[in-house]
């Protein structure tokens, strides 16, 4: 009786074709496999964007308003006026630099240095000085009584500087030698205070440097005055200013 082929035993060095589930230590990772660590991967992300976009809402709270330079560049010695200025925001520490709701401390004052636009003011970029021109020169002079007006002079006040004859020289007749010169500082009066004695003007004035010498030979000698002119006066001097 012979047996049919489905009973056949197999021969022992017969090779086995097929492979056992467990068997191999290289296996890529299935699709179900994958799906939880690219759901931990997105929640981390997640968690990531929330965090710096709680970041950034914090530090734009933050934020506030500063005095900047509006201007593509201004040099030093510039008088600082409203056109100068535009207003920037920024976050963190910065106590150095100036409020826009305290730019009026701004206006009136003189760069020190050269700003550039978008550049943020600090106080040390101004002073309350006027400065002197490259083609200027600062004269101390001091008046007496007569010789400049009675109410006494300031700051940026505009004055015509004339030279008088003395009275050994009824020949000569005055003459102007600056025809507007700016007033940078002052004191005392002509006429003396209550309670004073001092009945003297100290002033210094921004001259043309050419004359100077004759400026200053003039307070020397007595025989010079200042006439206080209309603040609206074409300085001798060319300053460098918000109004050109």
């Amino acid at each position: 009786m012979s047996l049919s082929s489905s009973a056949r035993t197999p021969a022992p060095n017969a090779r086995r074709t097929g492979r056992s589930g467990g068997s191999g230590t290289n296996r890529l990772p299935n699709n179900r496999e994958r799906r939880p660590a690219l759901a931990a991967l997105a929640v981390i992300l997640i968690l990531l964007g929330a965090a710096g976009s709680a970041l950034i809402a914090l530090n734009s709270g933050n934020r506030q308003d500063y005095v900047a330079v509006g201007l593509d560049s201004i040099p030093p010695g510039h008088l600082m006026t409203d056109k100068d200025l535009a207003k920037g925001d920024l976050a963190g520490a910065t106590d150095a630099l100036i409020k826009w709701s305290d730019r009026n401390t701004v206006l009136g004052r003189y760069t020190t240095g050269w700003v550039y636009r978008d550049q943020f003011l600090t106080k040390g970029n101004l002073t309350g000085d006027i400065p002197i021109p490259p083609s200027g020169a600062k004269v101390g002079v001091v008046l007496d009584a007569g010789r400049a007006p009675s109410d006494g002079l300031s700051p940026g006040d505009l004055v015509q500087v004339i030279r008088v004859p003395t009275a050994n020289q009824d020949t000569v007749g005055p003459a102007s030698l600056v025809g507007a010169a700016l007033v940078m500082d002052a004191k005392g009066g002509v006429v003396a205070d209550k309670g004073s004695t001092v009945n003297t003007l100290n002033v210094s004035i921004l001259v043309p440097a050419g004359k100077a010498a004759a400026v200053a030979a003039a307070a020397s000698s007595k025989t010079l005055v200042l006439v206080k002119l209309n603040p609206g006066t074409r300085t001798d001097v060319a300053r460098t200013s918000g109004g050109g």
